[in-house]
């Protein structure tokens, strides 16, 4: 999200609340998320779903803009939310560290978490993929209505309304 947000195309939740409050929002996501890490067994089913969910954000790019595959066969998103294949090179191996770091948590830790938690998640991708597109096609919107740092590529990219 920082990297999305620097680059100028928003972040999630920047089109309905604003910028600084989806940051801040964001923010107060990730470091309760740590906080909770680090307390005994009883948030385990808590950071489970928040695992989860990771992935299933991660899965939604990949699954929801276009993609070209690799020579390993890997999907590579050749676009998404208004960066632009220019930033691709960037944006692709932030998603495959999530994912990954995802997947090992998964995989390692939470263990009095039930197992199906974290993939009960993934039930929300064809939420987080038709959500990524409304919010993209509104920060496309806004990008002319009400311009600003964080949403400068937007206003590049699309015509005016």
């Amino acid at each position: 999200m920082v990297f999305e947000l620097g680059a100028g195309v928003g972040m999630p939740l920047a089109s309905v609340v604003g910028p600084y409050a989806a940051a801040g929002f964001w923010t107060l996501v990730t470091g309760g998320v740590w906080v909770a890490s680090g307390r005994d067994a009883s948030a385990d089913t808590v950071l489970a779903a928040a695992n989860g969910f990771g992935l299933a954000a991660v899965s939604a790019h990949l699954l929801g803009w276009p993609t070209r595959r690799t020579r390993t066969g890997l999907p590579w998103l050749a676009d998404c939310e208004g960066l632009g294949p220019e930033l691709m090179r960037f944006y692709n191996p932030i998603l495959y560290l999530s994912g990954a770091a995802g997947l090992l948590a998964v995989a390692g830790e939470n263990r009095t978490a039930r197992a199906r938690v974290p993939m009960a998640m993934l039930g929300l991708v064809p939420v987080l993929i038709a959500y990524q597109h409304w919010e993209h096609r509104r920060l496309l919107r806004q990008a002319h209505t009400r311009p600003g740092w964080w949403n400068r590529r937007l206003r590049r990219l699309s015509p005016a309304p």
